[in-house]
């Protein structure tokens, strides 16, 4: 059997590929050098006081269109 080229698998193609075949530390090695090389695409501070919850709702949103 022949190992499909992890470098060359996006991020969510490769966590596909893992889920169907759990047992492969290949792949789960490739999924996270690939999660440690793209690092964070936005930073978020933490909340200060109440009213920063207002913007709760589109960062949730944002990051289910993300998720998609």
């Amino acid at each position: 059997m022949t190992k499909p080229n992890f470098q060359a698998m996006s991020r969510k193609e490769l966590l596909s590929y893992m889920r169907e075949h759990r047992e492969d530390n290949e792949a789960y090695y490739a999924f996270l050098d690939k999660a440690n090389n793209q690092g964070a695409t936005e930073f978020y501070p933490a909340l200060q006081s109440i009213e920063d919850l207002q913007h709760f709702p589109q960062l949730l949103e944002k990051f289910r269109q993300e998720q998609k």
